[in-house]
């Protein structure tokens, strides 16, 4: 269980409580809005209305006692920043902030984020990889050049292994899954032999992916 202050309670904010609360982490959650702070009171530890870009509500905080401090402010890019800043001042050991362009992005980075996260921007990289390909089902950006997809096992492969493809050796992807509705098999021996009924979560280069999924 992490200690985590959580500041913003927009959308993006109330579904990180949400979250949060479902990974049974300890939060404070923080919002100059009275009816957002009431809102999301049952998904918390705990919860105060105040201006984050204030000094002294900072320093009341006690920054330095959480794991994670979270910067969920969407709607306010001055107020992302000076609060992200003073966080740092502060203490906090870690920063994550929320970036709505990449100019926000590099400006938080510079004045004391950890991190930064693009909402929207990964969500519409996610649904134009989803969306865009009639055999994919789900995508994970690990790194700018390497993913992990889920996607239709190829007509070619059903009734083969694993072995008897050489998935790796000819398609330079690695097979992480198998899946069937629900049910996940994790690392597939390689004696596992493809039916239609499946999907597979793989792993890769993109540039290999992209070969293989339009294969």
């Amino acid at each position: 269980m992490k200690s985590i202050l959580l500041i913003g309670l927009g959308r993006f904010g109330r579904h990180m409580a949400q979250k949060f609360n479902e990974m049974n982490h300890d939060v404070l959650a923080v919002d100059i809005n009275e009816d957002r702070v009431n809102e999301v009171l049952p998904l918390v530890t705990n919860a105060q209305i105040g201006d984050s870009t204030n000094e002294q509500f900072i320093a009341s905080l006690g920054v330095r006692d959480f794991d994670l401090c979270v910067v969920a402010i969407g709607d306010n890019f001055q107020s992302s920043l000076e609060t992200t800043a003073l966080l740092k001042d502060y203490g906090a050991r870690f920063v994550l902030a929320r970036a709505n362009r990449d100019v926000h992005a590099k400006f938080l980075l510079r004045n004391g984020a950890d991190d930064v996260v693009y909402p929207e921007k990964q969500m519409a990289i996610r649904s134009a990889v989803r969306f865009g390909s009639d055999n994919v089902f789900d995508y994970i950006e690990l790194t700018a050049d390497h993913s992990i997809y889920e996607t239709t096992v190829p007509e070619s492969w059903l009734g083969k292994s694993i072995v008897q493809l050489a998935v790796r050796q000819k398609y330079h992807i690695s097979i992480l899954a198998t899946k069937r509705g629900e049910v996940l098999e994790p690392l597939p021996k390689p004696e596992h032999v493809f039916g239609s009924d499946e999907t597979i979560l793989i792993m890769g280069a993109n540039k290999d992916i992209q070969k293989f999924i339009h294969f």
